[in-house]
């Protein structure tokens, strides 16, 4: 059975944009879509409604090539458990309240029992100050913590 990973949009964003004169933005562009073309067979694949509605937002254009990219990538829901724990999240201070809908992301990812949480979301959800906390209140609420990751840690192997 192949490994479970929830595609957090920033991953879709960087996926379909056109390239970035940053050169660390644009680099993440292609590792995003060498991971995309060589790697992402080797996973399940899952999104949320709250990532297609992130998806949606801005230029028609490239919000038409992200919710491309997400047409054939199943579902995952946010249950009333994951509502809880993305609410600890916020409460017990791993997620600031500003940016409630990285706590969605966790919670639908951990309590849909994903492997990897796949994002290039450094301020808030691939932080390695706040990636501790994230795991300990995922934990103290009874689940096992998805591993938080850029797809650059899962090309390997």
């Amino acid at each position: 059975m192949k490994p479970k990973v929830y595609v957090e949009t920033s991953v879709i964003s960087y996926l379909t944009s056109r390239p970035n004169r940053d050169l660390i933005i644009a680099g993440n562009q292609q590792i995003t879509q060498e991971w995309w073309q060589k790697r992402r067979t080797k996973y399940e694949l899952y999104v949320s409604q709250l990532v297609v509605r992130e998806a949606s937002l801005g230029d028609a254009k490239a919000a038409a090539d992200r919710l491309e990219a997400l047409r054939e990538i199943p579902f995952i829901e946010l249950t009333e458990e994951g509502k809880q724990l993305a609410e600890q999240l916020v409460n017990k201070g791993a997620i600031p309240l500003k940016v409630v809908e990285d706590a969605l992301h966790i919670a639908i990812a951990t309590s849909n029992g994903m492997e990897y949480l796949l994002t290039w979301n450094f301020k808030h959800i691939a932080n390695a100050v706040m990636r501790g906390k994230i795991e300990a209140v995922c934990r103290d609420e009874g689940y096992e913590p998805p591993v938080i990751c850029t797809p650059q840690e899962l090309l390997g192997g």
